[in-house]
């Protein structure tokens, strides 16, 4: 009986801890790896970072989008001031928005748009993503199991 009921045990562990997962991933973007909450959906993406007090040094969001586009974003509600980094397809960076100041105003907040089409967009605290002095096509590796938006 005990043969059979550790391994079935340690199964039904191993399952139970994957669905215990934060739900994070990590990207790396010039040698430095980040720890990113993801926004797969609309109502993730719409909410984004909104209502947060802070956020650790080497955490953020990433936006996955369905396709490529332009891309706006703002900061309704958003209490961290953030970097915003707009990748193409390819992964490759595109522009940003660094030092983005918080907004209160409500939908009277001002939008930060890319410079041309993304897909992915990468929030990280104000000053992170612009120390790292990304230039034009430089490349955000994301995790090979990174699911699809919806």
């Amino acid at each position: 009986m005990h043969r059979l009921f550790v391994p079935a045990l340690l199964t039904i562990l191993a399952l139970l801890s994957g669905c215990a997962s934060d739900g994070t991933k990590t990207v790396r973007l010039k040698g430095e790896t980040f720890k990113v909450e993801l926004a797969l959906d609309h109502p993730t993406r719409e909410r984004g970072l909104m209502f947060r007090d802070s956020m650790p040094g080497d955490h953020g969001m990433l936006f996955v989008f369905p396709t490529s586009g332009p891309q706006a974003f703002w900061m309704k509600n958003t209490r961290i001031p953030l970097d915003i980094m707009y990748f193409d397809s390819d992964r490759g960076f595109v522009s940003a928005s660094y030092r983005t100041p918080t907004c209160s105003g409500g939908n009277n907040c001002p939008s930060y748009a890319s410079a041309g089409r993304a897909r992915y967009v990468l929030e990280l605290n104000s000053g992170v993503g612009a120390a790292l002095n990304l230039a034009p096509g430089d490349k955000i590796e994301l995790p090979d199991d990174l699911p699809a938006p919806r």
